[in-house]
């Protein structure tokens, strides 16, 4: 296994890359598209504006390569930015195109009676428990978050845990083939962001 690790220049990635080294694997830091070829796993750690990692991406020219790695069926895991940069679009950042590959727009939450951001630790409700990406967390795992934005999509079949929080519950991971991703910071969430960081490399 070759594991690579997007490096856009806006994110904090030092966090990630521990978790990944206290699991045995050191990354390699993607900046180009030549380098994804010689990978077998990628992850996509998030922090910063919607607009600006989409911007970051093109410039890099790593959006179209990204968008091919994803729909060939290759292991994607996107973390925070990683997971809402997926969809087409977000209310954060009006008129840039997301990556695309699920559809939905990320939306801000507007419940006046809840602190924003979304900040600590929340637990999830569990779409598919059984899936390898879940094995040996509890049935409701807790994470740790830190957004205020959160996408909606229409692909039901594609939420593979909510959340509940202001207007409700909402979409806090998705998983399709090979390819997951979350709204929540496994890398800040203890044994359970390292057992899910672990499936995930053994899937």
């Amino acid at each position: 296994m070759k594991l690579g690790m997007i490096d856009y220049g806006r994110g904090n990635l030092r966090s990630v890359i521990n978790a990944c080294r206290a699991l045995g694997h050191d990354p390699v830091l993607v900046t180009q598209a030549e380098q994804l070829a010689n990978l077998t796993h990628l992850i996509f750690p998030g922090q910063g504006a919607f607009g600006d990692c989409m911007e970051s991406l093109n410039r890099l020219k790593l959006t179209q390569p990204l968008r091919d790695w994803i729909e060939a069926g290759k292991p994607y895991f996107g973390i925070c930015v990683g997971y809402q940069l997926l969809f087409s679009e977000s209310e954060e950042s009006p008129g840039i195109a997301g990556i695309g590959v699920i559809e939905g727009k990320v939306q801000r939450f507007t419940a006046t009676d809840v602190k924003i951001p979304h900040m600590g630790w929340n637990r999830l409700k569990l779409n598919f428990p059984n899936h390898p990406y879940w094995a040996e967390l509890d049935s409701e795992p807790y994470f740790y978050f830190v957004h205020s934005y959160y996408p909606v999509t229409s692909e039901a079949e594609r939420i593979a845990a909510t959340c509940s929080y202001g207007e409700g519950p909402f979409c806090a991971a998705i998983q399709r083939e090979n390819l997951l991703a979350t709204q929540f910071h496994p890398e800040k969430s203890q044994h359970a962001g390292l057992q899910l960081l672990k499936n995930f490399l053994n899937h």
